[in-house]
């Protein structure tokens, strides 16, 4: 276990050393990713501290570099997975495939086919599944192992409608029918668990609906009876503007214990964002400076095809001027080289003054960063390199055109 005197419950984007920054820039060129494995240590200890008696896994697809899965095995963690391809990459990161839990969404043959047969090698493996189709489906490839049953609390939380899977109908079994559905799972397979997960990026503001939906789980596993584990899932988010404030996690901790209530199971918790977001940053450099009537647009390297959640969600990501940040703060726009007015990570927000060739780096973006990155505009995707005991290593080479087409017929 990490040693937590030091780490402090969140970093900001000053925290980073600046001067460091812009050397990586200039070492590996930009856009790039950089991602302290230290801190996601750090992250992931100081959040099994909070929650001593359960079992806390990694939501891999927050982050599934094989860097960063090597770093959450080598504190002790589990891992939970979403798709196939993180299976397979949590493996090859090390896991023993069978402390794995699969969190099955419409899964693809594919995804049901590996499942399975990883399963029969490896007993251990859960299957969650959030339709009664699912369950059929693995009867029908003999599948008889170990079964949780993801619950649709009916209560979304989350920083976005988009990422309020609680009330979406999408994930999960609806609320009434789980005792219906355990009795069946129960006929054919072996029921291990419940799992619901209300939603993302939730702070100490929303944490009381988050834990209403917490409290219908709780409610819900007492119903069904005779499990293993109940697991109320992730959502615990990170302050991504400089005014927000951390999650107070031991009151956190303290409330999720108080909805779940008196449960004969082990609780888990499946924490993504809040382990790796504030662990990683973007760095990206300046090309353009374009004085319009009602702003000045910066231009830079790094574009959706980079990092989408601005585009896709409106998130605020902070931003600082690495190569000179005591230079007088201006209001800037900064937007990217993707064809799209969507490709903007800030408007008017402000930034020591920019100049062509200054390194900005974007900060919070260790979570749902290069996951969500894209080759769009055929542009290769960016390297990443990994800090660690007061190093650097490169984990992700740059991607060459040549990667980007060699796929074509």
């Amino acid at each position: 276990m990490c040693d937590l005197a030091d780490s402090p419950a969140v970093r900001r984007l000053t925290d980073w050393d600046a001067s460091t920054l812009e050397s990586l820039a200039a070492e590996y060129e930009t856009p790039l990713y950089v991602i302290d494995l230290d801190r996601v240590a750090e992250n992931y200890a100081r959040f099994s501290t909070a929650f001593p008696d359960a079992e806390v896994m990694y939501a891999a697809k927050a982050h599934t570099g094989k860097a960063v899965l090597e770093t959450i095995l080598e504190t002790g963690g589990d891992i939970e997975c979403a798709a196939w391809g993180e299976l397979q990459r949590s493996i090859d990161a090390g896991a023993d495939p069978n402390t794995l839990q699969y969190t099955a969404v419409n899964p693809p043959d594919h995804d049901l086919d590996y499942a399975t047969d990883l399963a029969t090698d490896h007993p251990g493996l859960t299957i969650t599944i959030g339709a009664i189709d699912t369950l059929e489906r693995l009867a029908d490839r003999g599948y008889d192992g170990r079964i949780a049953i993801r619950v649709n609390p009916g209560i979304g939380t989350g920083h976005h409608e988009k990422v309020a899977t609680g009330a979406d109908a999408k994930f999960g079994i609806p609320y009434e029918r789980v005792p219906d559905v355990a009795d069946r799972v129960r006929d054919g397979f072996d029921l291990v668990g419940l799992h619901a997960h209300a939603g993302s990026g939730v702070l100490t503001d929303g944490i009381e609906e988050h834990c209403r939906a917490i409290e219908r789980v709780g409610a819900m596993a007492r119903r069904v009876g005779d499990l293993e584990f109940v697991d109320v899932g992730g959502g615990f988010g990170v302050p991504y503007r400089e005014d927000e404030k951390p999650l107070d996690l031991e009151r956190t901790a303290e409330m999720v214990r108080d909805a779940v209530g008196e449960i004969d199971a082990t609780l888990k918790l499946e924490p993504g964002r809040y382990v790796v977001a504030d662990a990683g940053v973007i760095l990206t450099e300046v090309n353009t400076i374009k004085e319009a009537p009602d702003t000045t647009v910066v231009g830079v390297d790094a574009s959706l095809a980079t990092m989408i959640r601005p585009a896709m969600f409106g998130s605020y990501h902070p931003m600082l001027n690495v190569s000179v940040p005591e230079r007088e703060p201006h209001p800037v726009t900064v937007g990217g080289p993707v064809c799209t007015s969507a490709d903007v990570f800030a408007h008017d927000r402000p930034i020591a003054r920019p100049e062509r060739e200054d390194v900005i780096a974007i900060g919070n973006a260790g979570s749902y960063g290069y996951e969500l990155a894209s080759q769009f505009h055929s542009q290769p995707r960016p390297g990443e390199v990994a800090l660690e005991d007061g190093g650097h290593r490169i984990v992700r080479r740059r991607e060459t055109l040549d990667d980007v087409t060699r796929v074509e017929q």
